[in-house]
């Protein structure tokens, strides 16, 4: 196995480009934020799920698979949960439920790994409320009309995150100033649940916890003590997500830290604005997968750099595929690929060094290129098949750490839904005996309509002598 260099990764708690050394290189611990589960997912928010899938696989490579703990909770209770069940009309059970289901079927289709633990929220309350107690015990909350609220300026060094000043974290928090605060900043760990609301019982009364302090609980209850080595999320959960996490977490346990890491990928923008549910701009992951398959969504995910914006196109998502159609020809040149390819090769030099150069997928993707263009230039030009092989092999091996090129190379090319394969090989037949009855007229008619179909040939002197489906129909 290839030496992989030193990881290096972008620290948002130092805003510098670090390199990462963990507390135990046994013991490799991650929590990233995962979803609340009221509505489907949409593109912007597949981003996080991918760009941490691939620090995941990276981190495995380094480390060892069995050395890694990864960590991406369920949000299965919350206001927009309660609130979008009350808009359906059915109980909030059966949408998480729903809801959750549809959210694992999509990392599916995106081809990510499953985590090492998938909290839901609602499993782990005790471990909450508990929390929450230590912080009333040590001055860091207070109890207010049913209410347990954090105490902000009981943490002088709040906001090092964010980097923000009081008076633009109090408008950022987007909370209420409610006359029970003690100070406008102050945040809810524990409210109180209405009749007909879901709520547990409490040293404060039946209630529900505040979102913030769920994420504090699960990360201690799988992770362990703190700190940690890596926490993850969107760029918009800095603050006050993940400000208010670094307050509860160390509050309750009089730590320094609570992850040594903090990492943060950049919006997935639409029609110029952030993707939003809110503002109604979103394509949903299953919408997506109507337009391309799901390698695709994720090629094209990774064609940025984490840390920068992203524009969704169709288009964009179209050229993706089309990117990857070339990279299993690749694997079908030199029979690599399907159900019975056992062969492992070993990732390029280069592509590991883009990689742990702060998770650099374009320099990786273009390392692909590169490879794919000398297996190309191996077989077809200097006729040396054995030499083509050898390199794709390091192509194949470079693609999978991306969680690329998993499908069956024929599958990809022409088995798709959708694709009548056998009609397709008649109507190539049928135009090689026009060529050779030189009725060429009907041999051109018949790529044309091959080509609108959206069926690509491969022609050389010798003949046809293959054909892809260039894109998903629309």
């Amino acid at each position: 196995m290839p030496k992989v260099p030193e990881l290096h990764l972008t620290n948002t708690l130092t805003r510098t480009k670090e390199r990462f050394v963990p507390i135990d290189p046994a013991n490799v611990r991650m929590y990233v934020c995962g979803p609340t589960v009221y509505q489907r997912i949409h593109i912007g928010n597949a981003r996080p799920i991918i760009i941490f899938d691939i620090l995941f696989r990276l981190l495995r490579q380094i480390y060892g698979e069995a050395a890694v703990s990864y960590v991406r909770n369920i949000t299965d209770i919350d206001d927009k949960i309660i609130d979008q069940a009350k808009a359906n009309g059915e109980p909030i059970e059966a949408l998480t439920a729903r809801t959750s289901e549809a959210f694992l079927a999509d990392c599916v289709a995106l081809g990510c790994l499953s985590p090492s633990h998938q909290p839901r929220a609602t499993a782990h309350i005790e471990g909450m409320v508990q929390l929450i107690g230590l912080l009333v015990a040590k001055g860091h909350a207070y109890e207010a009309e049913g209410h347990v609220l954090f105490s902000v300026p009981s943490m002088p060094d709040y906001g090092q995150l964010s980097n923000r000043s009081r008076d633009e974290m109090v408008a950022g928090a987007r909370v209420e100033v409610a006359p029970y605060k003690r100070d406008p900043a102050d945040f809810i760990l524990w409210k109180p649940s209405k009749d007909g609301q879901p709520g547990w019982d409490s040293p404060w009364g039946r209630g529900r916890p505040g979102w913030h302090i769920e994420c504090s609980a699960m990360a201690e209850a799988l992770l362990g003590p703190l700190p940690f080595d890596i926490h993850g999320g969107g760029l918009d959960l800095i603050f006050p997500h993940h400000e208010n996490e670094i307050a509860q977490s160390r509050g309750a346990h009089d730590a320094s830290a609570m992850a040594r890491y903090w990492v943060h990928n950049g919006f997935v923008d639409m029609r110029g604005e952030k993707m939003s549910k809110s503002l109604g701009n979103v394509l949903r992951v299953d919408d997506a997968l109507a337009i391309v398959p799901g390698e695709a969504i994720r090629f094209f995910i990774l064609g940025a750099h984490y840390r920068q914006p992203l524009d969704c196109t169709p288009e964009g998502l179209r050229e993706a595929e089309e990117t990857l159609t070339r990279f299993y020809k690749v694997l079908e040149l030199t029979g690599l690929g399907g159900p019975d390819d056992d062969e492992e090769g070993q990732p390029a030099a280069e592509f590991l060094a883009a990689l742990s150069d702060d998770l650099n997928t374009p320099r990786a993707i273009a390392e692909l290129h590169g490879l794919a263009t000398r297996v190309f230039t191996a077989h077809i030009q200097e006729r040396d098949p054995a030499g083509a092989r050898g390199i794709a092999l390091t192509f194949k091996a470079s693609a999978k750490l991306l969680g690329l090129l998993n499908d069956d190379p024929a599958h990809w090319l022409r088995g798709r839904a959708g694709v009548d394969g056998p009609r397709i090989e008649a109507l190539i037949e049928e135009r090689r005996a026009a060529r050779a009855g030189r009725d060429f007229a009907r041999a051109d008619a018949i790529r044309k309509q091959l080509a609108d179909e959206g069926v690509e040939l491969e022609d050389r002197k010798d003949g046809t002598t293959g054909w892809v489906q260039k894109r998903s129909a629309v």
